[in-house]
């Protein structure tokens, strides 16, 4: 149809990694320090939040995100703040056991 599909998959890049430096920037800012693994939780938690929805289905991440901050805020508010990480990866252990393809993830067969 004539859109270069590589030259779209480069510029989708360009694009995340530019907001993605913005929001680090903006956090940076916001805390009065940067360092390299600042990120580090909050990306664990989103590829929890896409694999507990399935892989490659955005309204699946979105119910997988809005899912574990419930879980977050219940396990605080019910319990101990120091198992608010050890839930999320709780779900995702669980996930991965019982539907490995996430919520709304489809799976497909290899072909030989």
């Amino acid at each position: 149809m004539g859109i270069s599909v590589d030259n779209t998959i480069s510029v989708t890049f360009l694009i995340g990694s530019a907001l993605a430096g913005a929001a680090g920037l903006l956090v940076g800012v916001y805390y009065n320090s940067v360092s390299p693994l600042m990120g580090m939780i909050p990306g664990l938690k989103a590829f929890v939040a896409a694999v507990f929805g399935g892989i490659g289905s955005i309204p699946g991440a979105m119910v997988g995100g809005l899912f574990i901050g419930i879980a977050e805020t219940m396990v605080v508010a019910y319990g101990s703040s120091l198992y608010r990480d050890a839930i999320v990866y709780g779900i995702l252990i669980l996930v991965l056991i019982i539907k490995p393809a996430g919520l709304f993830g489809s799976t497909e067969r290899e072909k030989v």
